[in-house]
This record gives C-alpha cells, structure tokens and sequence, in this order.
C-alpha cells in the first residue's frame, strides 16, 4: 500500500524536493470518421474542424483511428479525414466495422481488420498506420483467439494501442445529442460538468494505480472519441489537464515506455498491458470508475 507522501506524489506531482517531471498524457481519438449520434444542425466535419483546432492550441499530438464503415453514407465523411490528414494528424486501424474479438473470433476479426487497410492507406498516406486500436478494448477471454490475432498483427507489422486512461467520454457524447434534441440547456451545463469532474476523477485514478502498481508515473494513453460533445468540450478538457500539471506527447513517443513492451512487441504474451492488470498483479485494490451520466438524461 502507498504511503501518504507516496499517494501525494501521485496525485499532486510534487513534493518537497525538486519539482518531479510533469506527466504525460497522449491523446487517441477512436471512431473516425463518425462517434455516435450527431445532434440537431451538427455536422462531422465541424467536429473534426473544432477538435483539431483545440489540439493547435494546446500543441496536443493526437492519433486518430479509423473504423472505414463509420460515416460511410454522410457527405461529410471524407472532410473529416482531408481535414486529420492536412493536420499531420497520424492514423490507426480500428477495424472497417468496430466487431467486437470476443463475439466474432479471430477469423471474422481479422478479416474486418485486413477490409479497413484500404481506405487507412488512403487516409494516412505516406504517414506510419500500422498501430491498431481493438474495439472496445476486447482481447477476448479466449487465449487460443487472442494469440491467433496477436500473431496475425504481428506479421502485419502492427503495434498495439493500449490504454492506460479513460473516462468513458463516448456516454457524454450520447447524452449530448439527447438533450440538443430536446433543447435542455440546463442538462447541457450539468453535463459539462460531470464530463470534466469524471475526467479529473479518471486522470487521478490512473497516476494512482501507476503509483501503486509500479512506483511511478507512465506516459499515460488516453481513450477519446470523434464525438460531438469531445468537441464541445475539449478547450476546457485539455486545460484541465494542464491545470493539473500534465503536458501532452504523441502515442508513438508514450509507447516507447518500457511499461507498454507487450503492446508494441507482438511476439511477447498477450494481452496488452493495463494499469488494472498490474495492480491485480501486486493483490492490490482497484478503484472504482467514474460515473457515466444515466441513461435517463434527456431521454
């Protein structure tokens, strides 16, 4: 168990001596082109034009990936990738149509990876797309699957895109749509604030399992979608996170953290790693998440 100055360090980044170096968080989008409902009068580019300029501002790397089913009938669509690309933006396989490992199986889940690499390579170019995002964070209960898959994305030359952060962001972004349609500006603000007080909640969760679990802080893998609310609100999401001493770094330069081995070398066992794997791993507690907003917001 942490110590109190331990447990302080974690929280805080500071303590009595020399300031600590500030942690680290690197910002992954999944979903693109099109995350879940779009609200009255919305528009997919438009979320993409407001998410990009955010991370201009904040001089925020993001990786982006893309599910090539997603937005496949919205003239939109393609200004949303046009526009990821002319920002540098990199992209990753999130397979065409986001199956879950656990439900299909490995051949079914490879052969939707394998029909997303088309319309990735035109997307990213001449730009580095072999990391994969697995939807839902599924590797299967099935060891015999998740080699199978593990071994296929190895050939491909693929790294993993684990994820050592998340607030559930995509429940915002459900219950946002709601209540535009219903024009409930008063739920808007409630979950405004709800959205930031889970991710604050969720950023201290993660630098206190890192803590516990490994003694230190990691390059921290935050989970995001292309979402009309994520849009709405990440000005005030990556301020946040600066208020509370983190900085920001690109996914390629986070997984190069010792920590992240399994998800970057394929021919290591499976799955890939996780801060709640490493605490089980010392019999420590987990804590629990956030609360996602109820169903019943605007409904």
């Amino acid at each position: 168990m942490a110590t109190a100055g331990v447990l302080a360090l974690a929280l805080t980044g500071t303590s009595g001596g020399a300031a600590a170096p500030r942690p680290q968080i690197a910002l992954t989008f999944d979903d693109l082109r099109a995350h879940g409902p779009l609200p009255a009068g919305g528009d997919r580019a438009a979320i993409a034009a407001e998410i990009i300029a955010a991370l201009a501002t904040h001089h925020a790397p993001a990786f982006g990936f893309l599910n090539g089913g997603f937005g496949a009938g919205d003239p939109a669509s393609p200004k949303v990738l046009a526009a990821w690309h002319a920002a540098r933006l990199p992209i990753g396989n999130h397979t065409f149509s986001h199956l879950n490992l656990e439900t299909v199986g490995a051949a079914a889940f490879l052969a939707d990876a394998k029909r997303n690499e088309g319309p990735l390579a035109a997307a990213a170019g001449a730009q580095d797309w072999r990391w994969f995002r697995y939807p839902f964070l599924s590797e299967g209960s099935d060891p015999a699957a998740r080699d199978t898959v593990r071994a296929a994305l190895r050939r491909e030359g693929y790294r993993i895109a684990a994820v050592t952060m998340s607030f559930g962001d995509y429940a915002w972004n459900d219950a946002y749509a709601r209540c535009v349609g219903k024009r409930d500006e008063a739920a808007i603000g409630a979950l405004e604030t709800s959205y930031l007080a889970a991710a604050r909640a969720q950023a201290l969760r993660s630098r206190a399992l890192a803590q516990r679990a490994l003694g230190r802080d990691i390059p921290y893998v935050l989970l995001m979608h292309l979402g009309a609310f994520d849009a709405r609100m990440l000005p005030r999401l990556l301020t946040l996170y600066e208020t509370m001493g983190f900085g920001f770094t690109a996914l390629p330069s986070a997984e190069t953290d010792p920590f992240y081995a399994a998800a970057r070398d394929l021919s290591l066992p499976g799955p890939s790693p996780t801060l709640e794997a490493a605490a089980r791993a010392k019999g420590l507690p987990i804590p629990v998440n956030a609360a996602l907003p109820a169903a019943t917001i605007c409904a």
